[in-house]
């Protein structure tokens, strides 16, 4: 890649986000049934490092997780780390901070209200509803680990 100046830079790629939790398994089956993700190989609920470690990715990135020449192709992931203790968000109350949030977006309020609909039965729990906001539809969740993440309408 190219500065302004015209020099050459290597810049790092986003390899995954990484969420702590006490229930690794639960909350990677949660947001793998919630976005229709796959495990990533090697990082599944049957492998070694399950209790500890588990990454899932968007269904795009067959590449596994190694490194692409092109960054849309080495697809989106999440990850999930166990944690002894994590203290679950009270956001908005800032008594303990979200620290991080994913958003995730849907073309139409209808599709918004089916992944709502999903998330709620997947076992999150609905922080706020503006999903009536005429500029910008949006549910703000906590996940069942208390992680916040928001789902709006935004077409690209």
């Amino acid at each position: 890649m190219r500065d302004d100046d015209g020099s050459h830079t290597t810049y790092p790629r986003l390899r995954s986000t990484v969420l702590d939790t006490v229930d690794v398994h639960g909350l990677a089956d949660f947001y793998r049934r919630l976005l229709g993700w796959e495990y990533a190989p090697g990082n599944g609920p049957e492998d070694d490092d399950a209790d500890e470690w588990q990454i899932i990715r968007s269904p795009g990135s067959r590449q596994g997780l190694r490194q692409s020449a092109s960054p849309r192709a080495a697809g989106q992931m999440l990850a999930f780390q166990y944690a002894a203790r994590v203290p679950r968000s009270t956001w908005p109350d800032t008594e303990v901070p979200q620290q991080l949030h994913l958003d995730f977006t849907v073309a139409t309020e209808a599709e918004l209200e089916e992944c709502h609909d999903r998330a709620l039965a997947l076992g999150a729990t609905l922080i706020r509803d503006e999903s009536d906001d005429p500029a910008e539809p949006i549910c703000v969740y906590a996940d069942p680990a208390g992680h916040p993440f928001c789902i709006f309408v935004m077409e690209w």
